[in-house]
């Protein structure tokens, strides 16, 4: 095994390291500090792919106890369980842990959207001089990608809940509901817990993020 440390070369018997741009620097003109992050950043990346392996193979893992269960169940007492769309939810017996299943459409948006979004602009062209403002605002919200790039469509379809008599904002609600299109489904599982019976329920993080 090479006893060259990671991120480093040996060439002709001396080392370098790789700049952004490609080029090869002597080991010993990289500044000390730069060596440091570079090790740094390289053994908690080499955690964080091994961590990412774990929690796959456990996500793995838990559908398919979670899928065990509801065969043995449904075949036990002759009765298919969990929700329309699949969802289920099961508890430790004393009502401490919990575990949800939940499956989730995944949905694009066909071309009935931008007419969608044309006709609620003129409504918000003749109405920005009214005491609108916050429907514009809220308007402009709907539309906006969410952080991977995609628009929501919960949001969109909120829209419908404001009762407007306008011709056009009717056509427009009407427009963003058969813009919607199912292209399949995605399940998620999460995980957890209460201190008694009474408490509120914590989420049991397995985001690095949000952990």
């Amino acid at each position: 095994m090479s006893d060259v440390p990671a991120g480093q070369v040996e060439l002709n018997g001396a080392r370098y390291m790789q700049r952004a741009d490609g080029a090869a620097v002597p080991l010993e003109l990289v500044k000390e500090k730069d060596r440091l992050q570079d090790q740094a950043v390289r053994r908690l990346f080499t955690e964080a792919d091994e961590l990412a392996v774990a929690i796959a193979a456990f996500k793995t893992k838990a559908f398919a106890d979670v899928d065990a269960l509801q065969r043995l169940l449904e075949e036990a007492y002759k009765a298919k369980t969990g929700g329309a769309k699949g969802n289920l939810t099961l508890f430790s017996f004393d009502g401490l842990l919990r575990i949800q299943m939940q499956v989730a459409d995944l949905i694009k948006f066909g071309p009935e959207l931008p007419v969608a979004k044309a006709l609620i602009d003129e409504c918000l062209v003749e109405w920005i001089e009214g005491a609108r403002a916050e429907l514009r605002a809220i308007v402009l919200d709907a539309f906006k990608p969410d952080k991977e790039g995609q628009l929501r469509a919960g949001a969109l379809l909120g829209l419908r809940r404001y009762e407007i008599e306008d011709e056009r904002w009717k056509r427009a609600m009407t427009a963003i509901a058969e813009s919607i299109q199912v292209i399949g489904s995605k399940r998620y599982i999460r995980f957890s817990r209460r201190a008694n019976q009474t408490a509120p329920w914590q989420g049991v993080s397995l985001d690095i993020a949000t952990a």
